[in-house]
């Protein structure tokens, strides 16, 4: 017969104990936002006329997410119930990795953006937010005479 010398979930400890580790050590917020990690998952990219921003965040009401913009930071809050919580039953949870709890993911912006040209729509779990540059700041040919 055989027997471990570690239970089972040891390792999964150790997992855990290694993740967190990794966390405290990755880079704070930046001009690229946070590092791996946050919810919900961003992508940021641009185009020579917008900033895209992707949020992904399946499972969400897209009347509790709160997009605010100012002076050039973008900040995205709200909260994600957990269906494990009914508080009127006795549940017990053997793994829960989706995060559940209120989140905010903030990220700088650059200057040539207009903070009147935002649009954010929320489709299939992903919120997508595009803010266009200022029409100055957008390239352009010049024609030489």
């Amino acid at each position: 017969m055989y027997r471990s010398l570690f239970p089972r979930d040891a390792f999964a400890e150790l997992d855990r104990l290694q993740r967190e580790m990794q966390r405290a050590f990755e880079v704070s917020p930046s001009i690229r936002g946070f590092g791996r990690g946050g919810f919900p998952a961003l992508n940021v990219g641009g185009t020579p006329q917008s900033v895209e921003i992707y949020a992904f965040a399946p499972g969400l009401d897209p009347a509790t997410v709160e997009v605010h913009l100012e002076r050039g930071v973008l900040s995205l809050s709200g909260e994600r119930q957990s269906p494990l919580s009914a508080p009127a039953e006795k549940t017990i949870a053997h793994i829960n990795e989706r995060f559940a709890g209120r989140f905010r993911r903030v990220i700088s912006l650059p200057d040539d953006i207009d903070p009147n040209a935002v649009t954010a729509h929320y489709r299939d779990g992903v919120l997508h937010i595009s803010i266009k540059r200022r029409e100055s700041a957008q390239p352009r040919r010049i024609n030489i005479q």
